[in-house]
């Protein structure tokens, strides 16, 4: 199980700010991404691939990285 949180624009795309999804221990970004792309429309993977995921301490956009038990889903933001 991973807890997804979102963010801004992306909070606002799947209409909540985080939810538990059932991904098998070893699941990685890319994983999380055909998750959510299957649970909102393949639209949303173009907003995706803009998004960078707080991983543990980690700030990534690697696809290959390998995801913990909670994980943020930060979009570009914008502004000072």
């Amino acid at each position: 199980m991973v807890e997804v949180r979102y963010f801004a624009a992306i909070a606002d795309a799947v209409g909540k700010h985080s939810e538990t999804l059932a991904l098998p221990v070893g699941a990685t970004v890319a994983d999380l991404r055909g998750a959510l792309a299957a649970a909102y429309g393949a639209e949303l993977d173009a907003m995706l691939d803009a998004c960078a995921y707080l991983v543990g301490d980690e700030l990534t956009r690697d696809r290959a990285a390998v995801l913990t038990p909670m994980v943020d889903v930060l979009p570009p933001f914008a502004g000072g």
